[in-house]
């Protein structure tokens, strides 16, 4: 017994170009799955892509440290990241992510406020993923020996003709994820291997060179010095995480067991997508060591200091220098494509997460949930930061440290959270919870040391929150006479029946304050001051306890009075939008709203804030507008103001 708002204006474009926007807003991937480990390959374009920087980075945090502290990020991977976001796999199966966790956990204005800022991060993150991304890619294009005498000195132009590049592909439809993934991402991750391979050799025929590495960490103190050391500048290479958050928001994607449940938790999806997040996590961990202890030890200091030929591309340089030219431009060509799939991957994600929150919760205009608009903010944005951060690899890096480490931390808490609300359900002991909240720590001190250490990421990510609240609430501000109603579920059958008598225009509507009204007396004075012949349908409205929700879904429930009838009203968000949303869909023959008199400046501003305010005038306004965007030409009914 539900009903979809079918009052909800349907304007056609007015113009070639809003048609060409609007096209393409509801993005049909079907039910079609694959197995897991093709499914790898497509969060494995983001994950294994920082190949083309994290060598690189880690030496400029790290120096001669930078092994030991990969060690470190891989045993938060296998031991922290991993156990973490199979929680979120168990409980987030349709593919919402961690952000979703929280939203649940978190109900009402404090909820929703931690979850905006949290979207600034995530927008942080991704954004900076791209560009980032594309970055690195046109300083292999700029720095390959073939390509440097022609393009050395157009790395911000390429980077900016990547992103829209990347723009354009999605505006024309971005289809066949995976088979392009596995294309991509195989031979690159083989690329790899053979370099790693290759430098461990090398380093085999030179044995001095270790011998020199070791006599550098000497130096630099004792062993617990310099695991304590390497602790420290872990926070640096937590662009090494990048991945997981995508590998949760693809389980759809994920095949799973014939048997796996339609209503409740898929066994089978969740279990493949462990295995997915584990299959990962383990190549990754493994070339990650292998690519910091090659450049390492094979990569002067001038090389990959800021500024050298290798910085940004420091496997790309072993591959130049121990393989040839010929090998080392096949790799330059696999990492530049691989790492704009992974700005492919992001887009993907953000087209995903904006959608999906700031609409719905009143924080953005009706348009962003069309895909073509939101793609063109989004590649105008990248453009934006490209050129503030001078297309440069090193100089985002802490942005997008930032943005992922916040996304690990919320992720950290929501499965903290869960495990204990949980337990304390099944009235078990919490315990299982502690584990995570120390994983939780672990990733807070990384997050609060690289914003110390690198400010820049936590500026832009204020400035993406910042953003949000300030549009979300003149968002709010012009879509306040808006419907605001998702769907209509009727109470019984008894009363969906009545609704169809009432429908259309045989009843006069009458909105009343109080459940507990005289009817009686209501309508006697109705029928004494105003020229009314037929039933009667007293409306009461009430407000659901958490408000800070832009729609609503209303739950009505009606009943005769005698020769009229009484409707009520459950679960609303705003009292004004829910009695024109109801007239809407009642179509009566009159309608009878009543006047407050209170300070008009007061009830703007409850209104705004909770929905309240002065009812009568709120709704001929919602009405107004309502009937103004759709051209009906249906017979609107008479509305009389009455004052209380």
């Amino acid at each position: 017994m539900e009903t979809e708002p079918s009052s909800t204006p349907n304007v056609p474009p007015a113009t070639p170009l809003e048609r060409w926007l609007r096209h393409g807003s509801e993005g049909d991937h079907g039910a079609e799955t694959w197995p897991w480990y093709k499914v790898l390959w497509l969060t494995g374009v983001d994950y294994f892509s920082t190949l083309g920087y994290q060598p690189g980075i880690a030496l400029l945090a790290a120096g001669a440290l930078a092994p030991l502290a990969t060690s470190i990020l891989v045993l938060v991977t296998l031991f922290g990241a991993v156990p973490m976001y199979r929680e979120v796999a168990k409980r987030s199966y349709l593919g919402q992510g961690s952000i979703s966790m929280l939203e649940r956990l978190l109900p009402g204005w404090r909820g929703k406020l931690f979850i905006l800022g949290l979207i600034g991060f995530a927008v942080t993150a991704f954004v900076v993923t791209m560009t980032l991304s594309a970055a690195d890619a046109a300083l292999h294009v700029t720095e390959n020996p073939l390509l440097e005498h022609w393009l050395g000195h157009a790395q911000i132009p390429i980077t900016i003709g990547l992103l829209v590049m990347l723009g354009v592909v999605f505006l024309r439809g971005f289809r066949e994820a995976i088979g392009a993934a596995v294309w991509i991402a195989v031979p690159y991750l083989l690329l790899n291997v053979v370099v790693i391979v290759r430098g461990i050799y090398e380093v085999a025929l030179h044995p001095e060179l270790l011998a020199s590495w070791q006599t550098a960490l000497s130096l630099k103190g004792d062993p617990a010095a310099l695991a304590l050391l390497a602790l420290l500048t872990f926070p640096k290479l937590a662009l090494g995480l990048s991945g997981f958050e995508t590998g949760v928001t693809v389980m759809p994607l994920v095949r799973g067991s014939p048997t796996d449940s339609t209503t409740g938790p898929p066994v089978g999806r969740i279990r493949a997508t462990e295995k997915l997040l584990l299959v990962a996590a383990v190549i990754m961990s493994g070339v990650l060591i292998g690519s910091s202890l090659v450049t390492t030890l094979l990569i002067p200091e001038a090389a990959w200091s800021e500024g050298g030929e290798a910085a940004g591309r420091a496997l790309a340089w072993v591959a130049h220098h121990y393989l040839g030219s010929a090998f080392g431009t096949a790799y330059d060509i696999s990492t530049i494509l691989i790492l704009w799939f992974a700005g492919a991957s992001a887009m993907a994600a953000l087209l995903n997460i904006i959608p999906k929150y700031l609409p719905r919760f009143g924080m953005a205009p009706q348009w962003v949930g069309f895909v073509r608009p939101l793609i063109l903010v989004i590649t105008a944005i990248n453009i934006v930061v490209t050129i503030y951060f001078k297309a440069e690899v090193e100089a985002q890096a802490g942005a997008y440290a930032t943005g992922v480490l916040a996304l690990f931390v919320s992720a950290a808490i929501a499965v903290t959270l869960a495990i204990r609300a949980e337990a304390k359900a099944e009235r078990k002991a919490p315990w299982r919870a502690l584990p995570f909240a120390l994983i939780t720590l672990v990733f807070s001190f990384a997050f609060a040391d690289n914003v110390y250490e690198r400010p820049d990421g936590i500026v832009i990510a204020s400035v993406f929150i910042l953003s949000i609240l300030v549009l979300g609430a003149l968002s709010r501000y012009w879509r306040a006479t808006e419907f605001r109603v998702e769907r209509l579920v009727f109470a019984n059958p008894e009363s969906e029946k009545l609704w169809e008598q009432m429908r259309p225009r045989k009843v006069h509507f009458v909105t009343v304050k109080h459940a507990d009204t005289a009817y009686s007396r209501v309508k006697a004075r109705i029928k004494k001051h105003y020229s009314v012949q037929g039933p009667m349908a007293f409306l009461h409205v009430e407000l659901a306890t958490d408000r800070s929700d832009f729609d609503s879904a209303l739950s009505l429930r009606v009943q005769r009075l005698g020769d009229d009838y009484r409707i009520t009203v459950h679960n609303a968000v705003a009292v004004a939008n829910t009695v024109a949303f109801i007239s809407e869909q009642l179509d009566p023959i009159s309608i009878f709203l009543g006047l407050t008199r209170e300070n008009p400046m007061t009830q703007a501003f409850r209104y705004l804030i909770w929905g309240e305010g002065e009812t009568g005038i709120l709704v001929y306004q919602i009405l107004l507008r309502y009937w103004n965007r759709t051209h009906e030409d249906d017979v609107r009914p008479n509305i009389f103001l009455m004052s209380d």
